[in-house]
């Protein structure tokens, strides 16, 4: 007998990954060398490209929800230093691989990249144009803050050649904005969208959050409402994960005002159900597109992937990082960059590629990280072929088809012949799903956010 959503909310309130990898960032190795990413970069097929990201860990105010890798800067001089030496990392990187390659995808992501100056901007793509293939085709997107970008700034990125931009909305409402210390009016947000359509940007994805200090369905909706009317092609909306034992301004945020997990599954619900009439399509776990949209094809195709930056339509098994604290990963393995300035400033003087962990995939690794993707971007995946695919024998997860069990009573998905499905009423869940098939969980557990 299938218990009711509330009863789910509650019982599945655990902390699982997100699986954007698989093994987790959590089970990367720490390595003090990068002998082994030097002979993954080799072995690389110089006509299969490249997709680059590119981390700039700097924001002028800490958000109290933040998770991210970032520092707090008042002057510009350290932002400087820092892209010397991103520039010289990219000249690193690309005597390290086997020939000049192909960039299909480069993102930049933070901290918060708005802190560039627009000839920064144009440096930085030159620099990456001396080294690889860009052209007019490939996809340039960035993270933008729109309480620091101005008009000028809009229209440099434009001319730099960026083509599309993820806006970090949160939340519109004034209460919520100040308990997570993001003062970002409507009228901010209206106006960069405007600049961005002005020059030529019209890919424009906006991130939303549910479960903030204060926030309410009814006020979720009406957050929904107003993002809408700015017309962007995607939508982002993901729960806030409080992890004050790992994020320290965490603690900033009053967890009196949090919403309980009953509430947090009302208000994911409600966002969701509303995009829905605006008429987005429900991409994966948390993405919402227009009918149109490139990702909303390529998962009605099966074409979806999902890496570290989310759900995506890049294919290409290579995303390699550039900058402290960014990630990618090889068809051998993952790769994280280190995280302290002063360890990724140095390595790169000593002429080292700045990795701090790896971590080497096994083929039992490349397998279930392939049931993981099909659950998190198809909702259905056919375990016995994809057991004969990766040449192993079909019943390789009997295991896990056995705890499967109480989550098919429950109504979180089927199991039909070995073919495991997700029904509507499991997507919310289908990290739970998901994590049926991760060896590694319980190693890393309290470092995971909540289901919902």
């Amino acid at each position: 007998m299938n218990v009711s959503i509330a009863e789910k909310s509650e019982k599945y309130d655990l902390r699982v990954p997100r699986y954007t990898s698989y093994p987790t960032s959590p089970h990367f190795l720490d390595t003090k060398t990068d002998a082994d990413y030097r002979a993954w970069l080799k072995d690389l097929d110089p006509t299969v490209g490249v997709s680059l990201y590119i981390h700039i860990p700097f924001c002028d105010e800490m958000c109290s929800f933040c998770g991210c890798y970032t520092k707090i800067v008042k002057r510009y001089d350290p932002i400087t230093e820092y892209l010397n030496y991103v520039h010289k990392e990219i000249e690193l990187l690309a005597e390290a691989l086997p020939a000049r390659m192909t960039a299909k995808h480069v993102h930049w992501g933070g901290g918060s990249p708005t802190m560039l100056k627009a000839e920064d901007w144009r440096s930085i793509i030159d620099k990456l144009k001396q080294h690889f293939d860009i052209d007019e085709s490939s996809e340039l997107a960035v993270e933008l803050d729109p309480r620091t970008a101005t008009e000028e700034y809009v229209k440099a990125i434009s001319e730099a050649g960026i083509n599309r931009a993820s806006i970090g909305v949160q939340d519109f409402h004034e209460e919520v904005q100040v308990a997570i210390n993001r003062i970002q009016p409507f009228d901010v947000t209206k106006n960069v969208v405007g600049w961005l359509k002005k020059y030529g940007i019209n890919s424009i994805n906006f991130d939303l959050l549910y479960g903030l200090p204060f926030q309410t369905t009814e006020r979720v909706l009406d957050m929904v409402d107003r993002a809408v009317s700015l017309d962007p092609k995607r939508f982002a909306v993901f729960g806030y994960a409080h992890v004050p034992w790992m994020k320290s301004h965490m603690k900033l945020i009053p967890e009196e005002a949090l919403p309980n997990a009953k509430e947090r599954w009302e208000q994911m619900e409600a966002a969701a159900n509303r995009l829905v009439e605006h008429g987005f399509v429900k991409v994966g776990l948390d993405h919402y597109a227009r009918p149109d949209d490139e990702m909303t094809v390529a998962m009605k195709e099966e074409r979806l992937h999902r890496n570290f930056q989310g759900y995506t339509v890049d294919n290409n098994p290579v995303m390699l990082p550039l900058g402290a604290s960014s990630i990618g990963q090889t068809p051998t393995g993952y790769i994280a960059n280190v995280q302290p300035l002063h360890d990724y400033k140095r390595m790169i003087d000593e002429g080292i590629l700045p990795i701090g962990r790896t971590c080497k995939l096994t083929n039992e690794d490349i397998l279930r990280r392939a049931v993981i993707e099909q659950i998190m971007c198809n909702m259905k995946v056919d375990l016995p072929k994809m057991c004969r695919d990766h040449n192993v024998a079909e019943d390789f997860f009997a295991a896990e088809e056995e705890k499967l069990h109480p989550l098919v009573e429950d109504g979180l998905c089927t199991l039909e012949n070995g073919v495991l499905t997700l029904p509507e009423e499991g997507r919310p869940l289908m990290r739970m799903v998901a994590s049926i098939f991760d060896t590694y969980l319980q190693k890393g557990q309290k470092k995971h956010s909540r289901a919902v």
